[in-house]
């Protein structure tokens, strides 16, 4: 069956800047997808790209990704990106922050950054010397520190959502995962995991984080296991890799993990429960947006993060109820959201 999923990317982006760095001579690219129920959230990604346009390609992707994340995680934020792809121009890395800050400080409050790929809660300091809109710095400077915590703790309390769904009452120890990619993220999870007697087997490209249960990374997807884990980069669930996989379901922090929506109508056809990235993975910025947005504790924080765990649930329940994919139903329940909440601005003058 083909479901038919709206898509985050029908909100036509609000905003894409692309600039050069007066200082760095690197290209910077934001986008602002949507600021409909209020600043837009997204990371920071530094990387070199095949092609600038790719980098171009990401803004827009997981800009709508964000969207989508912020909206239901119930944040009243919308969804961004910055992403800089590298030249082979010589820079220095101050000069390439300093331009970051002062592109995400000319829009004036309409966009909020965060650490990604290539940037983290230390560079998140640098830029908060030229622009106030950015979370994530280390906790010693003001701000909530690493997100790999929270975004782990989201992990595992979906994990425990998807257990209850396919084996009602069971354990996790005895059950089998398979995580890929052994980061910050991964590595907590897979640690926790066998902390609860799970049986884990794991694998990274990086040799160097080899552990009991290694698999070589082009054995993963193919192994059997329960529950395969996702926890790095994304496009890892093509039509290609979803004929191969041998298991129950996929829970994972690694955004973007579908090349295409309709890659989720195979997964379901072949009867593999997947749980939708942008509610797996947004513990990390409902964190950041508790602390340093809103004044909350960690303890509150963390109350917030695992209620991802009922909200997958819930989900998951709609899914299954209506005969449509995961994908579709929460696709359907953040766009639900956003048209609410613009109505309620319209009719309130705010629009």
């Amino acid at each position: 069956m083909t479901t038919r999923i709206p898509a985050a990317e029908e909100l036509t982006a609000e905003n894409v800047r692309i600039t050069r760095g007066r200082r760095s001579g690197q290209p910077v690219m934001i986008g602002v997808h949507s600021t409909r129920l209020g600043p837009a959230l997204g990371g920071c990604r530094v990387k070199r790209y095949a092609r600038w346009q790719d980098g171009l390609d990401d803004v827009l992707r997981l800009s709508a990704a964000m969207t989508e994340k912020a909206a239901l995680a119930g944040l009243d934020h919308g969804g961004g990106k910055t992403v800089v792809a590298l030249t082979g121009a010589p820079f220095r890395r101050d000069d390439l922050l300093a331009d970051i800050a002062d592109a995400v400080e000319d829009l004036g409050g309409r966009y909020v950054t965060g650490p990604d790929i290539g940037t983290g809660p230390a560079d998140m300091t640098a830029l908060r010397r030229r622009t106030r809109h950015v979370l994530c710095r280390p906790e010693a400077d003001g701000g909530s520190g690493d997100s790999s915590g929270p975004t782990a703790l989201g992990v595992l309390a979906s994990i425990d959502a998807v257990r209850e769904n396919l084996w009602p009452g069971r354990d996790l120890a005895g059950l089998r995962f398979t995580v890929i990619g052994l980061g910050h993220v991964g590595s907590l999870v897979a640690d926790e995991l066998t902390r609860r007697g799970a049986r884990v087997a794991s694998t990274d490209l990086d040799p160097r984080l080899r552990r009991d249960g290694w698999l070589e990374p082009d054995r993963a997807l193919g192994t059997a296991t329960d529950v395969l884990v996702p926890c790095a980069t994304g496009g890892l669930l093509t039509p290609q890799t979803v004929a191969t996989l041998d298991c129950a379901a996929v829970v994972g922090a690694a955004n973007n993990q579908l090349d295409h929506d309709g890659t989720a109508d195979l997964l379901h056809a072949r009867g593999v429960l997947w749980a939708p990235d942008t509610v797996v993975s947004a513990g990390g910025i409902i964190s950041a947006v508790a602390r340093e947005r809103r004044g909350a504790g960690r303890q509150e924080a963390e109350r917030e993060v695992r209620a991802i765990g009922p909200r997958l649930a819930g989900i998951l329940g709609v899914a299954r109820a209506e005969g449509i994919t995961p994908l579709a139903a929460a696709r359907s329940r953040a766009m639900q959201r956003i048209s609410a909440e613009s109505k309620k601005n319209s009719a309130d003058g705010r629009s």
